[in-house]
């Protein structure tokens, strides 16, 4: 197994969300996540992915394994397609970004400012970003908002590849991907919530 979750609690705002979630991920498998808007399916992922600590629980996963993927794209817009994707792979000390342009199809927008890209051509350069990390697993927040239906495709054709070669995906979305996945309905771990919390924001769960 590449990700194993153990009886995992977090929490946003200060609230739980969820609580008792288990789950196992192994090479070549793709996780769903789904349920309702404000379920916390964002907080899981952000939790899986060690960017805010768990209530309860444990994750187990290789040190550095898990590329975060969320609804923001997370590019320098002064900086051209090509040099956003080359300072990731510098980060992640991969030189080769001709496999992301290709995979995404942002080939002939390489010498483009990122602020001159579309929401979808946005959405293309982040996901490809992923390609460059080297990381096996991929936890996704609705990667495939903006993209029209040619660019999802090629957004599952990216997934599939990267699950061919040992890797894979945890991803929170609505929409069916068109590949063989297992779904885990979060709905079933929703924290009760404590008397008198029940107006709390739930935006960004």
């Amino acid at each position: 197994m590449v990700l194993r979750v153990h009886d995992l609690a977090c929490s946003r705002g200060g609230l739980p969300v969820l609580e008792g979630v288990s789950f196992a991920l192994a090479p070549g498998e793709v996780l769903m996540l789904r349920g309702p808007n404000g379920i916390g399916k964002t907080t899981l992922l952000r939790t899986v992915a060690g960017l805010q600590p768990p209530l309860a629980g444990r994750i187990e996963a290789a040190p550095d394994a898990i590329a975060y993927g969320a609804h923001a794209d997370g590019l320098k817009s002064q900086l051209t397609v090509s040099e956003n994707l080359a300072f990731w792979a510098g980060v992640y000390g991969n030189g080769d970004i001709a496999p992301a342009l290709r995979a995404f199809d942002i080939e002939p927008l390489r010498d483009r400012l990122a602020q001159n890209l579309s929401a979808g051509q946005k959405r293309r350069l982040g996901l490809a970003r992923l390609l460059v990390t080297g990381r096996p697993v991929w936890a996704l927040d609705e990667p495939t908002v903006s993209l029209d239906a040619a660019s999802v495709a090629l957004f599952a054709n990216a997934v599939r590849a990267h699950c061919g070669t040992g890797g894979a995906a945890l991803i929170a979305t609505h929409i069916d991907l068109g590949f063989t996945a297992r779904d885990l309905d979060v709905t079933r771990f929703r924290a009760a919530v404590p008397k008198g919390d029940a107006a709390f924001d739930e935006a960004f769960l």
